[in-house]
């Protein structure tokens, strides 16, 4: 009987010590995934600048040109995502909301963010904006000048974001009067006008109408790369009173910093140091 005794209290000490050897010495089987998941989590990851492919906002929620730039994606247990969007002059989503709300946080030019019933608001380089779960709107840039933004926003259910129609060409244009930015372009002298208009109108009104008027108004290439190609252009010719202008206009259009930094740095080789040291004084101004 004492030996029947030992030998059931062996065996119980064996089965009942399985879960706990697991526990100290390692996962078990339906244990280890879950376990692998976690330390994923818990490690420090960087996502090198430029190593995520960009892409064009799909047509059938986005009007004129749009890059996406994802910047991360949700790990668990976070379901937050965020990514870059830059919008070309003109360029903006279709109306959508988000099931968990979204945050936008503005890096270059300016905007426009409509919630649906409400006014236009204008957004430049520095606000940011919190969109309230459920909320319908949309945003985008002006009609005049590019915006680039940060975006993140949260998952519900897998889900971020539930599009619906887009922002017609009338509901567009009724934001443009309604944030001035029409209204303003009347009433205010332009650059040109302010800096020799009063010395040589002519030649102010041909650089209103012609230059900008037209040769930046037209379709083949956007606003902010012809920013990018005049403040090349400018730097190369040592002009530092029109680059300084040149560069804030590009700031407005969406050119970013390190776009700028990058230009200068590459035109070093070609156009000489001297040119590229003059222009980082200047864009040191204008991004300060």
């Amino acid at each position: 009987m004492q030996l029947l005794i030992t030998m059931v209290t062996a065996f119980s000490f064996f089965f009942a010590s399985g879960p706990a050897f697991a526990q100290a010495g390692g996962p078990s089987a339906s244990e280890a995934p879950r376990t692998v998941s976690l330390q994923e989590s818990q490690t420090i990851k960087v996502t090198r600048s430029g190593s995520q492919p960009s892409t064009e906002g799909p047509a059938e929620h986005f009007t004129g040109s749009a890059r996406i730039d994802p910047l991360f994606s949700a790990i668990a247990p976070s379901h937050n995502s965020g990514g870059r969007v830059t919008f070309n002059a003109g360029a903006r989503t279709a109306w959508h909301s988000h099931p968990m709300g979204q945050t936008l946080i503005v890096t270059a030019g300016k905007g426009w963010v409509q919630q649906w019933g409400s006014q236009i608001e204008e957004i430049r380089q520095g606000d940011v904006v919190s969109i309230p779960p459920g909320v319908k709107h949309w945003h985008g840039a002006t009609a005049n000048t590019g915006v680039t933004h940060i975006a993140i926003q949260e998952s519900l259910n897998g889900k971020t974001v539930e599009w619906m129609e887009k922002v017609s060409d009338e509901q567009y244009q009724n934001s443009q009067s309604t944030s001035g930015g029409v209204m303003d372009s009347t009433k205010r002298p332009s650059a040109a006008q302010k800096l020799f208009g009063d010395f040589d109108p002519k030649l102010a009104e041909i650089t209103d109408n012609v230059l900008f008027g037209d040769v930046w108004e037209r379709p083949g290439l956007s606003k902010r790369d012809r920013s990018l190609i005049t403040v090349a252009a400018l730097i190369a010719q040592n002009r530092p009173e029109q680059l300084r202008h040149h560069l804030q206009r590009a700031r407005e259009n969406g050119v970013t910093k390190d776009e700028v930094v990058e230009v200068i740095t590459h035109l070093a080789f070609y156009t000489g140091w001297p040119n590229a040291i003059n222009a980082v004084e200047i864009a040191r101004e204008t991004f300060k």
